[in-house]
């Protein structure tokens, strides 16, 4: 965290610059044991977002700011998730937290993701990388719930089910390789533009 804090600084500076504050959204999202927490993450879209648009971001999403649509593609808006990792409420690997209004409908077998400490990745932020060209411009949230959601609670119980230093090593080395190629097709390829 102390050699990150020149990039958290220069994060945050970069969104007050474009937008002023708050520098971080803060979401509930369902955490361990069913207590739900807020998330840090780096503001990537308008204030108020929430009451403009769902939950889920559409494809070239009006919301986005200009600096978050960086911080999106280069996911250093995912970056502030290490102050939840400090807090204890996340762990670096572990199924994604989800939004309440998800986690209040698992049944089943699906109520296995709320035992484990939820991360900053796992098989479905691997999975699901791109998930904005995935649900793309319209209906978001409707092709979300419809056709993401439940491929990604899947991935999750599998994950639930698997937990190990193996599979988190996996996990990790995974999300690094997705991440640096994402990145550079974004920057380099001008990918996803």
């Amino acid at each position: 965290m102390i050699c990150l804090i020149p990039l958290f600084l220069f994060i945050s500076l970069t969104i007050l610059i474009e937008d002023g504050r708050p520098v971080f959204y803060r979401p509930q999202r369902g955490g361990f044991n069913d207590i739900p927490f807020k998330i840090f993450k780096f503001r990537t879209m308008v204030k108020n977002a929430d009451q403009i648009g769902g939950g889920t971001t559409a494809m070239h999403d009006p919301r986005i700011t200009k600096v978050g649509r960086i911080l999106r593609k280069t996911k250093l808006d995912e970056t502030a998730n290490l102050i939840n990792i400090l807090c204890g409420n996340m762990s670096f690997i572990g199924p994604r937290p989800e939004l309440l209004k998800y986690t209040s409908q698992y049944k089943g077998e699906e109520k296995i993701i709320l035992t484990v400490r939820p991360g900053i990745t796992d098989f479905s932020s691997i999975e699901f990388i791109n998930l904005d060209e995935i649900v793309g411009s319209e209906n978001a949230d409707e092709k979300y719930e419809q056709y993401v959601l439940p491929q990604k609670n899947a991935l999750r119980i599998k994950y639930a089910k698997t937990v190990s230093l193996a599979t988190d090593c996996g996990i990790f080395f995974k999300t690094i390789l997705k991440v640096l190629q994402k990145t550079y097709g974004y920057l380099f390829k001008k990918e996803h533009r």
